[in-house]
């Protein structure tokens, strides 16, 4: 799996998380376990392939907020108490 990493700014509050998820949901159908946090200036979600960045950043642009950077990393899911599922 693929986790991505979006810099956003402007988010004050949930209901600017809300939206920011909602703008990601649309662009990104398969994406899952998308949240954002107003306080780390980011939202995030994983997908099973690498996204198109330009489609994200214009979505979340396009809700009013900036998005500054995209960043994709391997995913590995954890397991019971942090540990590599084997």
């Amino acid at each position: 799996m693929i986790k991505t990493i979006l810099k956003v700014e402007g988010m004050m509050c949930s209901m600017c998380e809300a939206h920011v998820c909602e703008a990601i949901r649309k662009a990104v159908p398969e994406a899952k376990k998308v949240a954002a946090s107003r306080s780390r200036h980011e939202a995030s979600f994983l997908t099973e392939e690498v996204v198109d960045a330009g489609a994200v950043i214009a979505a979340v642009n396009a809700t009013g907020y900036s998005c500054l950077g995209v960043e994709a990393v391997p995913y590995e899911k954890k397991g019971l108490f942090g540990f590599g599922k084997k």
